[in-house]
């Protein structure tokens, strides 16, 4: 016997409602009033209805598929900020397409050619803070664009933005570490000079310059650490500074993969963490909860979900006025710091 086909009409007879109201329904209309939206669904899960999507896709002129743009899509945190995106994305009609970016090349390229409303009806940017040359590309795109862990102040106003404030998050660290009696605080980060733009390794060294200077504190150049990132090269920069005659007790690592690094150099050195040296992580990715690491959390999983809230919203609604979000932080005290010896 052949199964049959449910229709958006069977749906609609069945719920006493029109073929259209069912539609906008399934399209989350906001005409669609709350108790008629229910009933419309429980008849669609009774009659296991899935949607025809080349039939959607026809009748509203949309691709319904959405685009995001990651750097490294494997990295930790990155992998937190896209799940939330996913998870979130489950519940609409939209399809998502991922771009990996690993070279400036591949950056530039899909700068120029995933922002067009044939291929895509949105796009989200994942921690590639947009370069001066890339503004009016951004501002002027054929579809809307959302930032998540980017931002470029001259798109306040023009694109939704959704950050953490990297700096202060680096000055509290650097603040906690100096309240334990921490006056030797090595920092091990990325690049400052990146051709991705990758920004928060930037502004959490800043954080950590100013928090030692307020407290009186004197920046010392052999005490700051940069390199690619990862986890072994985090190893190599911490294995030079605690290699100095007079090396630091605490390191304040630019992510937690690169703070398990420093505990590898650290372990492979036979010193003691905490007793010997603390070492802070940020991110709170699992891999710092494995390994008892004290970190600054920042919410990950929720600056993805916030990130397809606010694109299906200017899509619903493109006269949505774009918004900068600033996430909290939260800093986690766990097992790798401790007074200095």
């Amino acid at each position: 016997m052949v199964k049959q086909t449910v229709t958006i009409r069977d749906i609609a007879r069945m719920a006493g409602v029109s073929a259209g109201t069912v539609s906008r329904a399934l399209n989350n209309s906001p005409l669609v009033r709350e108790e008629t939206r229910q009933k419309i669904l429980q008849v669609v899960r009774a009659l296991n209805y899935v949607p025809n999507r080349a039939a959607q896709r026809l009748a509203t002129g949309k691709t319904l598929t959405l685009a995001v743009i990651v750097p490294f899509f494997t990295a930790p945190s990155v992998v937190e900020r896209l799940k939330g995106v996913v998870h979130t994305l489950a519940q609409s009609r939209y399809d998502l397409i991922i771009h990996n970016i690993e070279d400036p090349e591949q950056r530039a390229g899909c700068f120029q050619t995933i922002l067009r409303r044939d291929l895509v009806d949105g796009v989200l940017v994942i921690s590639i803070a947009p370069k001066d040359e890339e503004v009016r590309l951004l501002s002027e795109a054929d579809v809307p664009v959302v930032l998540i862990d980017a931002y470029h102040p001259a798109l306040t106003g023009l694109l939704h933005q959704i950050t953490v404030d990297d700096v202060a998050g680096g000055r509290a660290v650097t603040k906690y570490l100096i309240g334990l009696g921490h006056t030797k605080i090595g920092f091990v980060g990325d690049p400052a000079d990146n051709p991705f733009n990758f920004t928060s390794s930037r502004d959490r060294a800043r954080g950590y310059r100013e928090a030692l200077e307020a407290a009186g504190i004197p920046y010392r150049p052999e005490y700051y650490a940069e390199g690619p990132h990862g986890r072994r090269y985090a190893r190599e920069s911490a294995r030079r500074l605690l290699a100095l005659p007079d090396r630091p007790t605490a390191i304040f690592a630019a992510s937690d993969v690169q703070a398990v690094g420093v505990l590898e150099a650290a372990r492979e050195l036979g010193l003691r963490v905490p007793q010997d040296l603390s070492v802070v992580g940020y991110d709170d990715v699992e891999i710092a909860e494995i390994v008892g690491l004290t970190t600054m959390r920042q919410r990950l999983f929720e600056s993805g979900q916030r990130g397809v809230e606010l694109l299906l919203r200017t899509l619903a609604d493109p006269t949505t006025k774009p918004v900068h979000e600033v996430l909290p932080t939260e800093l986690v005290v766990r097992e790798t710091t401790g007074p200095p010896p």
